[in-house]
């Protein structure tokens, strides 16, 4: 088959195309034809072995902030076809259009995404930049939307962001303030705070060229954080101090994160798109009686809840571009432009 992998950590150059054997699914698992991955960051991040480690920030290494084993087809986002079935699964499932939870591991229900065990696609084990991927049956899903291209938008941007929203126990009539608002996670988190847990949301991006796409995804302010009265601007905005902050950028943002928290607010963090390394003054903290709440993947509760919200027309696909599976390349380089607004999908043939 056709797959686009990492050779090693480094830039672009060491994404390239390769001829490998179609894999084989084992027992429970069945061969899924892909016809739609969406780009990630952490596809990005996992070539640049941009995690770090726990000791040593600026080291390379993957996901689990372990090393990667090399080659690796990144890509966690799959929509596509189930084409084949292992021993163990009803062949019945075969032609079955699914997305792909995106990660196994061992941990009980809700506690999935906190196992030790966790094998993500696309870091410890092959993606969605291919044209096949063997995947546990169970984690097979039914396509939220008809389309290919928009259902694979969701995966991991939507579900980080229901994750977020989820963990911070967000409530109807809250203040919400988003970073990072035209960003994969931040799209979508805005639509989701909004439509589905009724909150108040004030949306921060790069500059306002997006206001009115915004306004109409659910966001009552959109604000541009090159302001240099940004926490002043924010304050006014929402006509008071902030319940909850939805974080994807990190050091730039996260003294004034925590600034405009009222007492008892909670600060949620997903990434650090921004800079991975901050101060903090941890009196802060403790006087203003802040949680401060890490962020990543979900459960598959969370998961099937937002495959859910999607069917219902209350988080609307948001695609940027579409690339072919060959310009992973050009895709990657694209995703990177602030310009960008939603997801930057790679596609299979030309099916929808």
């Amino acid at each position: 088959m056709k797959a686009v992998v990492v050779t090693e950590y480094g830039g672009l150059e060491k994404l390239e195309e390769r001829k490998i054997p179609v894999p084989i699914p084992k027992k429970d698992e069945v061969l899924v034809k892909i016809y739609a991955c969406a780009v990630n960051n952490s596809d990005i991040l996992m070539r640049e072995g941009g995690y770090g480690t726990d000791t040593t920030s600026s080291e390379k290494a993957g996901w689990k902030r372990e090393a990667i084993s090399f080659p690796r087809i990144p890509g966690t986002d799959v929509a596509g076809e189930i084409v084949a079935a292992g021993g163990n699964v009803d062949p019945a499932c075969v032609g079955e259009k699914v997305v792909l939870f995106p990660f196994i591991s061992s941990g009980s229900d809700g506690l999935e995404h906190m196992a030790e065990d966790i094998t993500l696609m696309s870091s410890e084990r092959d993606g969605g930049y291919a044209e096949y991927v063997a995947w546990p049956k169970e984690l097979c899903r039914p396509m939220p939307l008809s389309s290919y291209v928009e259902s694979s938008s969701f995966i991991v941007s939507c579900f980080t962001a229901w994750h977020m929203l989820e963990k911070s126990k967000v409530l109807p009539g809250e203040k919400v303030l988003i970073t990072g608002a035209t960003g994969g996670v931040g799209s979508y988190a805005v639509q989701i705070a909004a439509n589905v847990f009724g909150a108040e949301v004030i949306a921060l991006a790069r500059d306002l060229s997006f206001k009115e796409k915004m306004i109409e995804l659910g966001a009552n302010e959109v604000l541009s954080y090159k302001s240099t009265t940004l926490a002043d601007d924010i304050l006014k905005a929402a006509d008071g101090e902030i319940d909850v902050v939805l974080d994807v950028v990190g050091d730039p943002l996260f003294s004034t994160c925590l600034k405009v928290l009222r007492n008892g607010g909670r600060l949620a963090i997903s990434g650090a798109v921004g800079g991975a390394v901050t101060q903090l003054d941890i009196r802060t903290v403790y006087l203003k009686h802040l949680s401060i709440i890490g962020c990543t993947l979900g459960t598959r509760k969370e998961f099937n809840y937002m495959l859910a919200a999607i069917r219902e027309g209350k988080v609307q696909p948001l695609i940027d571009k579409v690339f072919p599976l060959e310009k992973a390349r050009d895709a990657q380089e694209y995703f990177k432009r602030s310009e960008k607004f939603g997801k930057v999908i790679l596609q299979n043939e030309t099916k929808i």
